[in-house]
């Protein structure tokens, strides 16, 4: 029976050309994708055809793997990362940073290792503020993410309204300038909290990172759901350096580190700490 028009795609899309990006995209950000991921697939790397002017999947992978099409890696990759995100997403883990934080007076660090379109960091952001009553808390936060088009936005830290309906009143005025005119219809983050994050690009796979020192609390919320045990085991071995002796790692809630990691022990409902020995070589001896 013949397709209808209905059915009939633009480029032609293989099995083989879905393998390929499967493997491409694991290789270089540790996504793994399932089975039916394909239509999905389809769907956005089609864009990436259009925008190239190249008229199949094959010729587009074979020219990406070649080199031939300058920066398209970087679409590539970032038209296959998910942003899913919103402010105070899984809302208890920010009263429980929020205690984590209270007692200390060293300046704070906390890292958001996939910082999407921003929501996330901002929303460790006003928790801070909160929790030391002031819009300018000694704490700087390094909010990353693989995807250079998310991490544009965030920086920007404009949004529409309706980003921010489930958000308490008083906390839109306090940390929201609504805008006017043309903007009508628009917020922007306030400039103290805007100050307090550092936007930088970052691949968890990388050999290198751009970050250093050891932080108080390590956001990688939704992130290892894309990444299969091994990967993970891997990125996870790489935060305990980055964690002072008492720090949280915050993680999404259907991910479960603690079959992963062994220098991991849980702290609450997806929150995790150093278990004692790894917190014991990382705590300063007194002599």
């Amino acid at each position: 029976m013949p397709q209808s028009k209905d059915t009939v795609k633009e480029f032609d899309f293989n099995a083989r050309d879905f393998e390929r990006v499967r493997g491409l995209i694991y290789k270089r950000a540790g996504i793994s994708l399932a089975d039916s991921k394909q239509e999905m697939v389809y769907s956005r790397l089609a864009r990436r055809l259009r925008a190239t002017g190249i008229d199949s999947f094959a010729k587009y992978l074979d020219d990406l793997e070649a080199g031939r099409l300058g920066e398209e890696w970087e679409s590539f990759t970032n038209a296959l990362t998910t942003n899913l995100t919103s402010f105070f997403r899984e809302a208890h883990h920010f009263p429980l940073l929020a205690d984590h934080i209270k007692g200390k007076r060293e300046p704070l660090t906390i890292w958001c290792s996939a910082s999407s379109t921003g929501e996330e960091p901002y929303s460790i952001a006003m928790t801070v503020c909160e929790a030391f009553n002031t819009l300018t808390p000694n704490c700087q936060i390094v909010a990353t993410d693989i995807d250079t088009n998310v991490l544009a936005h965030a920086a920007n830290g404009v949004y529409t309204m309706d980003r921010l309906d489930k958000m308490a009143p008083e906390r839109q005025r306090r940390f929201f300038l609504k805008g006017k005119g043309d903007r009508e219809g628009m917020a922007r983050v306030r400039p103290e909290l805007r100050n307090m994050i550092t936007f930088k690009q970052l691949n968890l796979l990388a050999d290198g990172w751009p970050i250093s020192g050891q932080f108080d609390a390590i956001f990688c919320r939704n992130v290892m759901i894309y990444f299969d045990k091994a990967t993970q085991r891997k990125i996870l071995a790489r935060f305990v350096p980055l964690m002072k002796p008492d720090a949280l790692l915050f993680a999404g809630h259907s991910e479960n580190f603690l079959y992963v990691s062994e220098s991991l022990k849980l702290r609450g409902k997806t929150v995790y700490e150093l278990d004692d020995n790894a917190a014991a070589r990382k705590t300063p001896q007194r002599t």
